[in-house]
């Protein structure tokens, strides 16, 4: 007999599918495991951490959820729609691609386009993709960069302004379709502390305001106990996930030691010899 549809135990509806479900994820190039058998689940308007050491695989899964590279096996689910399993016919893309529509993504550099303003930018996605006039899109350019704290600044080349105002445009391109779900790749790297502490500010801001679902890879431990409301550990060891939870529980009560370690280094570092 097949087990019964999960309920919400209100009104006897089965409960909704979570945001995002990774399942039984294997990453490889080639013969080289990066992970295997990775699985977890993203809440509706959560943040949510992929955290771990150096050279352990964090961008790498972020690049898996986007499409940019396929698993050697498993999938990532979409309110409960496969991304990887595609649909009737053809390879799948166009299916991928109907799904992407609703991400935003910001990668690590900030991948601003040199030669461009900050309005030029963040208009580019909507001139691409939707049908607004031109007195629309500067409309909601002015509104994209306004939220981000760069009104004012729409005639500006990233030239022109610091690492982290760089980061902030990079977010408001991110948003200019109005994404249900942000990927943001190692948002405070190269951000000095108070920067990154404005930046974080600003994703909770966002998310509370726009009620998006933010997938975060960092592992800045100010940024991973100020914003994650749940996260997953990757390991480069074992190559594959080794802790899953809110980072604020698995601080101290995580099963595996490293988890711990990687939680508390900041203390070590804090302790004088």
């Amino acid at each position: 007999m097949e087990p019964a549809p999960p309920r919400n135990g209100q009104n006897g509806q089965a409960a909704p599918p979570p945001r995002i479900a990774v399942r039984n994820l294997d990453m490889a190039f080639g013969g080289f495991v990066v992970q295997r058998d990775v699985s977890f689940t993203v809440r509706r308007g959560e943040i949510f951490v992929i955290m771990g050491d150096s050279g352990c695989g964090k961008s790498t899964m972020l690049k898996h959820m986007i499409g940019l590279i396929r698993p050697a096996r498993g999938d990532v689910l979409y309110d409960g729609e496969s991304f990887w399993g595609g649909s009737a016919g053809g390879d799948g893309t166009d299916h991928r691609m109907a799904i992407s529509r609703r991400f935003g993504v910001l990668f690590q550099s900030g991948a601003l386009w040199s030669s461009m303003t900050l309005a030029e930018n963040v208009a580019l996605p909507m001139t691409l993709y939707t049908d607004l006039d031109a007195r629309e899109v500067a409309e909601m350019v002015a509104l994209k960069l306004a939220l981000v704290g760069l009104r004012g600044f729409e005639e500006y080349y990233p030239s022109e302004i610091s690492g982290g105002m760089r980061k902030r445009a990079g977010l408001a391109r991110a948003m200019a379709l109005d994404p249900d779900i942000l990927f943001l790749d190692e948002p405070s790297a190269g951000l000095d502390p108070l920067s990154s502490r404005r930046l974080d500010d600003l994703i909770l801001e966002l998310r509370d305001n726009l009620g998006s679902t933010v997938v975060i890879v960092t592992h800045e431990l100010a940024s991973i106990f100020a914003i994650a409301d749940d996260a997953v550990f990757l390991d480069a060891e074992s190559r594959t996930a080794i802790a899953h939870g809110n980072p604020r529980d698995l601080i101290d009560h995580a099963e595996s030691p490293k988890v711990r370690e990687f939680l508390h280094r900041g203390e070590m570092a804090a302790t004088p010899v």
